[in-house]
């Protein structure tokens, strides 16, 4: 029968398997300790001293086979290289053997798990190999010089990706030297151990300070590698006019000014256009306020479910839209120039330019930092659509603009953005059409939430053409069209105004990036590592133009690390924590979730449980006339661990924080429903929902022994 690459791989793990076994059986791992080395030390030495050729050769094989294994105790035979060969002889059996064995463990991981690996997860290992491709050798002697991670782990995770593998040999050869010196010396000075005054020798009080410090200078010389990189061509200032400079004042430029400002650090804010950015003037702000004003007219002609009469509320257009600019005026001093002076920022109102790493153009002016933190947002995503621009679209900036209710309104985009506008402007009077290309409204949300959602629509007149792909715009004296495509044929929505809502672009050109060579990511946002550094080390991002998550308040939660990690940096940092990120979509009914939904957790092969509560059996909401929607956890099999939640159904977005709080605190369902809540709230709903789960996990045994003890009780 002829062998298969996948019963190859099979083979191959079972003899490594069981070459572990019989290593730990035979007792060899016992003999890798520092306590043998030392009670073994004369006995070796001697007969390496009589058999040099043959001990270099029986050492160098056997720390190969460690390596390539990856058995614990490739430190202990790197202080015995130290200890039997000497500080050069040693070093050399050292870097070779240990580069050699890497090699083979890399080539084992590879040959053993990247194509089950990429016939699973093929679309993510495309950007890990893109990144590997552009910058692997530098990360990989990043890792060799600062062990973040175990070199097994490294050697292991190398060989999933699509690094070559000579690269990988010399880049772990040239990495791992400096450590390996470190460790052999200190081999030769333990080698001189013969009685307690010992241990305070010179020399070995020098190897155990080499061994401690020995991370923190290779870290250092990594940033510094890394610097001389990309700085190369740049002249530092000598002296800075600020400790921070930041770009933009949306969410995440105004936290990051106001946090340096608190901690009395000198920074200026630069923006060019609008005070509070787009969730002030164009998203959060007016978008609310124009969904308020829609849900009011929508309770009227409802009026009676709460027995009164059903009323049509005259729409005047014109004027809801000018109440928006009132909620925007009327909030607008919290986010204003006045406001951020009065804290301590200069505000700089001009379009800003950056010239080097460390300065920037704005107004006429040249201004330095030590660091600076980029926070320009981002804006409506608009498609190469043919026809497109010889009509006047709107998009979720310019519809704030209308004084006229469309009487026909087609939204390009069922996400968000499009759903929340789409309902209020139905809701208004428009006759509203949603083209989505994917196969149901919300795509980001789990397909009952979305059904919710869109049951909902259909049922306020709403039309979903969802499965639509937009091919064109045409345009003639009968009117306007969207013309699309589904199951191979040509459809065609009449609109008399067409809403683009296809997401969010990142800002990310005009302001010098390009000519300072500021990477982009896959997502054509700033490429930003764990403390939001983009590739070079003082220049931060945060917000919109960073990613991954567009919201506000990850903005704010980005801005925070930005601006500490810009004013603390090289001396201390902190590292985003994106572990517990909530969202939530204002349509009625709002869908609010945190964590992992079902679709993510069966594409990444997590394994979990449901629980959901129907809300339509909770008092409060069946008293308001909002007795629908439910409550979903997803917790790990047989424990009450929260994975994720999602709430669909009224004050959704509210609800959602109890569970935010949980996950963020590790506080499992038996905590929430231990936990007192108000009668009656919607709040309940969260607490019901953990008893739902508690009765699915009550131990059917001891209830079965506690009905017997209790019936003997009663005689």
């Amino acid at each position: 029968m002829k062998m298969t690459a996948a019963r190859w791989r099979w083979l191959a793990a079972a003899a490594i398997l069981s070459l572990l076994v019989v290593l730990w059986l035979s007792g060899a791992g016992d003999a890798l300790t520092l306590e043998q080395l030392k009670a073994r030390h004369a006995e070796l030495q001697a007969w390496t001293g009589a058999h040099p050729w043959v001990a270099s050769l029986a050492y160098f094989a056997g720390y190969v086979v460690v390596v390539a294994l990856s058995i614990p105790g490739a430190a202990v035979m790197t202080l015995a290289a130290g200890a039997l060969f000497g500080l050069l002889h040693g070093t050399v059996l050292v870097s070779f053997a240990s580069t050699v064995g890497a090699t083979l463990a890399f080539l084992v991981a590879r040959f053993l798990l990247r194509k089950p690996l990429r016939d699973r997860y093929g679309e993510r290992l495309k950007a890990i190999d893109a990144g590997i491709e552009r910058d692997g050798p530098f990360y990989l002697f990043t890792l060799r010089l600062v062990p973040l991670f175990p070199f097994f782990m490294i050697n292991l995770l190398a060989g999933l990706t699509a690094l070559r593998t000579w690269t990988f040999f010399w880049v772990s050869q040239l990495g791992m030297l400096p450590g390996t010196l470190v460790y052999v010396y200190a081999g030769t000075q333990l080698a001189q151990i013969s009685s307690p005054a010992d241990v305070f020798s010179p020399g070995l009080v020098t190897a155990f300070v080499l061994i401690g410090v020995m991370p923190l200078l290779m870290r250092w010389l990594a940033q510094w590698l890394q610097g001389r990189r990309v700085y190369r061509g740049y002249d530092k200032p000598k002296k800075f006019d600020y400790n921070l400079l930041v770009i933009g004042a949306g969410s995440g430029g105004l936290v990051s000014a106001y946090i340096a400002a608190a901690v009395k650090a000198k920074v200026a804010l630069i923006e060019k256009h609008r005070m509070g950015g787009d969730c002030l003037n164009t998203g959060c702000v007016p978008s609310k306020a124009l969904i308020r004003s829609s849900r009011l007219v929508a309770e009227a002609r409802d009026a009676g479910r709460y027995g009164l009469e059903d009323t049509e509320i005259a729409v005047d257009f014109g004027r809801i839209m000018e109440r928006v600019q009132d909620v925007i005026a009327k909030i607008e001093p919290h986010d204003s120039v006045e406001r951020y002076t009065g804290l301590g920022v200069e505000v700089i109102e001009a379009e800003a330019r950056l010239v080097s790493p460390w300065e920037v153009e704005a107004g006429g002016r040249r201004l330095s930092a030590r660091s600076i933190v980029l926070a320009t947002g981002a804006r409506p995503l608009v498609p190469p659509l043919p026809g497109l621009d010889a009509i006047e679209y709107l998009t979720s900036d310019t519809i704030w603009g209308l004084r006229e209710l469309p009487a026909r309104l087609v939204v390009l985009g069922g996400g968000p953005i499009g759903a929340e506008l789409a309902q209020s402007f139905a809701r208004l009077g428009s006759e509203v059409t949603i083209v989505e290309m994917a196969p149901r409204l919300l795509p980001r949300e789990d397909e009952d939430a979305a059904a919710a959602v869109a049951a909902r629509f259909a049922a306020e007149g709403l039309h979903l053409a969802t499965g639509h792909r937009a091919v064109r715009v045409e345009t003639d004296e009968t009117g306007q069209r969207l013309i699309c495509e589904r199951d191979g044929e040509e459809v065609a929505f009449a609109f008399d105004r067409l809403l683009i809502a296809l997401g969010r672009r990142a800002n990310v050109e005009g302001f010098g990036l390009e000519e300072l060579g500021v990477t982009l990511d896959e997502r054509k946002t700033l490429a930003v590592d764990g403390w939001l550094r983009t590739n070079f080390p003082n220049i931060y991002a945060c917000g919109d133009v960073a990613g991954p998550y567009q919201f506000t308040h990850v903005a704010a939660h980005q801005a925070w690390y930005a601006a500490i990690n810009g004013l603390l940096a090289p001396f201390w940092s902190f590292r985003a924590d994106y572990r517990v990120i909530p969202w939530a979509t204002f349509t009625e009914p709002e869908v609010a979730r945190v964590g992992l939904s079902e679709d993510e957790a069966r594409a990444r092969g997590i394994d979990y449980e449901v629980t959901k509560y129907g809300i339509d059996d909770l008092d409060r909401a069946i008293a308001d006339g909002t007795d629908h929607g439910f409550v979903k956890v997803l917790t790990r099999p047989g424990k009450d661990t929260i994975l994720g939640a999602a709430i669909v159904g009224a004050e959704a977005g509210n609800l959602v924080a109890e569970f935010v709080l949980a996950m963020k605190y590790k506080l499992g369902l038996n905590k929430l429903l231990g936990t007192i809540h108000i009668y009656p709230t919607m709040m309940e709903a969260n607490k019901y929902v953990a008893g739902v789960w508690k009765r699915a996990h009550a131990p059917q045994g001891a209830l079965r022994m506690a009905q017997r003890v209790f019936a003997w009780r009663r005689g």
